[in-house]
């Protein structure tokens, strides 16, 4: 594992090279498409993209945790969480990675 990290300077300077906007129309490219993501989920819809995978947002209900110090019952709140299912595609494309 590198530990390296993608971020949203490197998808910038990705669109930069490939796409041959300016830094600046690819930086904004860049946010415009996360906006949108972030914006439809914020509303709870579902984003899918083919061959990569779906993000979706899950309702959690109210339930009893456990502090595992403790062990004291701590009630845990219902929240909304983000999920994210691979495409089978970029599931065999991540393992195929991992082979020597």
């Amino acid at each position: 594992m590198s530990g390296k990290t993608l971020t949203r300077m490197d998808l910038s300077e990705a669109v930069f090279r490939e796409v041959g906007l300016s830094r600046n129309e690819s930086a904004d490219l860049v946010e415009s498409v996360l906006d949108n993501i972030s914006n439809a989920l914020v509303k709870g819809e579902n984003v899918k993209i083919s061959s990569f995978g779906t993000f979706s947002i899950r309702d959690k209900t109210e339930r009893i945790g456990r502090n595992p110090k403790t062990g004291e019952e701590v009630p845990i709140r219902p929240r909304r969480v983000l999920t994210f299912r691979p495409s089978h595609l970029m599931k065999d494309r991540v393992s195929s990675g991992n082979k020597s």
